[in-house]
């Protein structure tokens, strides 16, 4: 549970030390959050780990927010401040509930992923998916980085290891061999990485704004099946089908979120308790193989 304490105390020691109060957030896994308010009526989105997982895991993150928006685009937040030990944000606005901000969503997003290709799969460096490392070595085959870098990589996680078992973890490793005769060849594009709705919000005039990204240069559909497969609102319902037909999607798209989506799922597990049914889907998915 968050501590509004914990958030102000490291507030002060970053140097913010008009705050009225604060208020926790809620809706992330991995962090606690909250929202700062100061004297002159300014709110702040404030995040911190009680233990942080690495020294730079609130700076990549902060890096992330930047390049979507300058390399693709994509509305994110001002960054504050980012420290080892506090991430200081622009607060944003609560999505709106209606089909039109889905709408221009998925137009803003193909553009995104459209503009941003990239000859090679990978980052310059690490960054973070919640409390693990993203590993972002540079790779020219899609195929090869998306197994080595997505998929097999969580295998040395212990929870991971123990929920798929000897057999989930052969046919993991199997269905990472056949991924060219499953998945289409695609160029790399910037991902967002972590983009499920609750990451997704709005700017003060109603346009979606992005927070808590991973980002990596990889496959456009990263971002795609982690909206699909997690509970986007009734109103997303459109996003889908707008999106595939402005990026030119082959018919099958659906069909390859639940093996693309693997990724997270296998990440979940590695992290959380319980895991919301992430072990459950994720041997379901790699039965077939």
């Amino acid at each position: 549970m968050t501590q509004p304490s914990l958030l102000l105390d490291r507030l002060r020691a970053a140097g913010i030390t008009d705050v009225v109060s604060v208020e926790t957030a809620s809706g992330g896994l991995a962090a606690d959050a909250g929202l700062a308010h100061l004297n002159n009526g300014t709110t702040l989105f404030v995040k911190t780990f009680p233990d942080p997982p690495g020294d730079d895991a609130f700076a990549t993150e902060a890096e992330g927010l930047e390049v979507l928006r300058a390399r693709g685009g994509i509305a994110t937040p001002e960054v504050i401040v980012a420290t080892r030990d506090l991430l200081v944000l622009e607060s944003l606005a609560p999505r709106p509930q209606d089909e039109r901000f889905w709408a221009d969503f998925a137009h803003a997003l193909a553009r995104h992923h459209t503009v941003t290709r990239h000859d090679r799969f990978g980052w310059h460096r690490d960054n973070w998916l919640g409390r693990r490392r993203q590993h972002n070595a540079w790779s020219d085959d899609g195929f090869a980085f998306f197994a080595e870098r997505r998929l097999l990589r969580w295998l040395d996680e212990p929870k991971v290891f123990a929920a798929l078992g000897k057999a989930g973890r052969a046919q993991l490793e199997r269905l990472c061999a056949r991924l060219p005769e499953i998945l289409p060849d695609a160029p790399a594009c910037l991902v967002h990485g972590d983009l499920w709705a609750y990451n997704v919000m709005a700017t003060a005039d109603g346009a979606a704004a992005l927070i808590d990204p991973a980002v990596s240069y990889t496959w456009a559909e990263v971002d795609l099946a982690h909206l699909w497969t997690t509970a986007p609102p009734a109103e997303a319902a459109g996003f889908f089908d707008l999106y595939a037909e402005l990026t030119g999607l082959d018919r099958a798209w659906r069909e390859r979120m639940p093996v693309i989506q693997l990724r997270q799922h296998l990440a979940v597990i590695a992290q959380f308790e319980p895991d919301w049914g992430a072990a459950a889907i994720a041997r379901e998915t790699l039965a077939r193989f």
